[in-house]
């Protein structure tokens, strides 16, 4: 069985949060897709053990077990990260965002820069409000329609979550690439089988265990200003993109890759959204190099 720990946050909220890898190991702070919540996965775990990393997971407010924080911005999980670590006992960490995790690895970069040692995105997304960016441009219409009712609001975002939520109760993982639609590319359909299929249900599952909160939080957050700028971050930070991505088109990791000072950037034309993950050891590989320099 699962073991989920929670922590409290100064303003009295929990977090969950998992540590799989080398439990003793150097942080490796995780943050997952929107939706998403932490959940084992195996593969990542084994990765992350071999590279002696403590690989945290955890669950942002309003997902699974954790608490809701209504109108959170993307910067206010650096408070929730310095809390999962205080109760930890740890100081220093490196983390990795995926997809909608993308930005808020980059808040820990720009927020903790005291602690965070070096920061990774992966299929990121980039600002909305970025002014030299088509933020839809090359999505899937699945994402035209979910950001569209985000921009409008509470009042239009919430019916139409709870209606994709519903949905994914009905889904087998084996049909999770067909339920996805347009916002997954061949490669990507590919990809989605197996343990990854199966890990990646059962994270959209936790993430609305108590409803759609979480998920809406994240959404209006991506609209509005981060709470950051990418421009002030001064850690080591890489970004990984690859141009068959319907959920997060290219140009938002090339927009990243211009706008974060001295960024490492490995933008890939073959691989897609979910098939990026097949990269995870080189990504940890460099997040890794860079805890020892």
């Amino acid at each position: 069985m699962t073991t989920y720990e929670q922590c409290k946050t100064p303003d009295g909220r929990v977090i969950e949060f998992l540590v799989e890898g080398d439990p003793d190991g150097f942080p490796l702070v995780h943050h997952h897709g929107t939706p998403g919540s932490a959940v084992p996965y195996p593969t990542y775990s084994t990765a992350a053990a071999e590279r002696g990393l403590a690989l945290i997971q955890y669950s942002r407010a309003g997902y699974g077990e954790s608490t809701p924080r209504p109108d959170r911005t993307v910067g206010d999980v650096a408070e929730d990260i310095a809390a999962i670590l205080d109760h930890r006992g740890d100081r220093e960490f490196i983390t990795l965002g995926w997809s909608g995790g993308g930005p808020h690895s980059l808040a820990c970069a720009a927020l903790l820069p005291d602690r965070c040692v070096a920061a990774a995105t992966g299929a990121g997304v980039a600002p909305y409000l970025a002014e030299d960016l088509d933020f839809l441009d090359g999505m899937g219409p699945e994402n035209h329609e979910e950001f569209g009712a985000a921009v409008e609001g509470r009042h239009a975002l919430e019916p139409y979550l709870e209606k994709e939520a519903g949905e994914m109760t009905t889904v087998t993982a084996e049909r999770i690439a067909e339920a996805l639609g347009g916002l997954v590319s061949p490669v990507d359909k590919a990809y989605a089988t197996g343990e990854f299929a199966e890990r990646l249900l059962t994270s959209f599952r936790r993430a609305c265990l108590h409803g759609i909160e979480g998920w809406a939080e994240d959404d209006l957050a991506f609209t509005r200003h981060w709470g950051f700028e990418p421009s002030q971050i001064t850690v080591p930070v890489s970004v990984w993109q690859g141009a068959q991505d319907r959920m997060v088109p290219f140009s938002h990791g090339q927009w990243l890759a211009a706008n974060i000072p001295g960024a490492t950037v490995h933008l890939d034309d073959d691989e897609g959204h979910l098939s990026l993950w097949g990269r995870i050891g080189e990504i940890l590989d460099e997040l890794s190099e860079r805890r020892t320099r």
